[in-house]
């Protein structure tokens, strides 16, 4: 998938990346990075709010599954179930997300268990960057649900 494919997608089915001035930098299976300016996610201390900078994190997260989803022929929906966010310091400029999968074996178990269950569960890591120097991180869980009415994914 390339970069403006992404941006395309994110911007028309997810609002909130194109109102943040979201963009994407890599686009691949083995990483995504998204990038975006401090103005429209600026707070009251001038730095980076911390809500956008999560929202960029989980936009990465999200982004890199459902580039491997779509180049796998997988037909899921992907929601996060849970996620944590480190905030190493105050974000003061432009800032970027960088997403990898925690576990790379793991992405194989992961297509297998949906097969299987029409549903899975996976770790993905995201490091975002400002000025060159990492300023947090997230850690993410995501789950791929089969097409159709919501179930718990409490229950996966």
């Amino acid at each position: 998938m390339q970069p403006r494919e992404l941006r395309r997608y994110l911007h028309e089915h997810i609002p909130l990346s194109k109102a943040m001035g979201t963009d994407v930098v890599v686009a691949a299976a083995d990483g995504v990075t998204l990038s975006a300016p401090l103005l429209p996610n600026i707070n009251h201390r001038e730095t980076v709010f911390g809500g956008s900078a999560s929202a960029l994190a989980l936009l990465a997260a999200w982004a890199l599954l459902y580039i491997r989803l779509t180049r796998a022929g997988v037909d899921g929906r992907l929601v996060v179930q849970r996620n944590t966010m480190h905030y190493a310091r105050p974000i003061t400029g432009d800032f970027t997300a960088t997403a990898a999968l925690a576990d790379e074996a793991a992405w194989r178990k992961f297509v297998i268990t949906f097969t299987r269950k029409r549903r899975a569960r996976i770790s993905v890591m995201v490091k975002l960057h400002c000025r060159g120097e990492t300023v947090g991180r997230l850690e993410g869980e995501f789950v791929a649900l089969a097409p159709g009415p919501v179930t718990n994914v409490l229950q996966t």
